[in-house]
């Protein structure tokens, strides 16, 4: 089971079950919202219990990031066809024991930083 919260502690959440090896997302938009990268692992939506309101950013035509209207803490990814939602593994609490599988859309990654680990890379996703 994964528990996390944001910041501020307004929006909580819980993840029971299995969840996709976690991946680093290196889109502009993810490093626009977060800042630098974002970190996150796919539950399915069925295993996942939010509690407060986040709110919710079309991102896109095909996607939703949630984030807690409260501290702004950057949360949720959601693809509107998707049956899972992407969790920051920054706003996890305490140890996953996970580590990260790939890393995604690294030909956008931003040209202050390289990427030193020897995680799988693609420069988009699901190559």
């Amino acid at each position: 089971m994964l528990n996390g919260s944001c910041l501020c502690g307004a929006i909580t959440f819980t993840a029971k079950g299995g969840a996709r090896p976690p991946a680093a997302c290196h889109c502009n938009q993810c490093r626009k919202q977060s800042g630098h990268h974002w970190a996150s692992v796919q539950v399915m939506d069925d295993d996942l219990t939010i509690t407060g309101t986040p709110k919710w950013y079309a991102s896109s035509v095909t996607a939703k990031r949630g984030f807690c209207p409260n501290c702004g803490s950057f949360l949720f990814w959601k693809g509107d066809a998707d049956p899972d939602t992407g969790i920051s593994l920054g706003a996890l609490d305490g140890p996953t024991g996970m580590h990260l599988a790939r890393h995604i859309f690294t030909a956008d990654k931003g040209d202050y930083y390289d990427i030193p680990d020897n995680v799988r890379q693609e420069e988009k996703e699901n190559e």
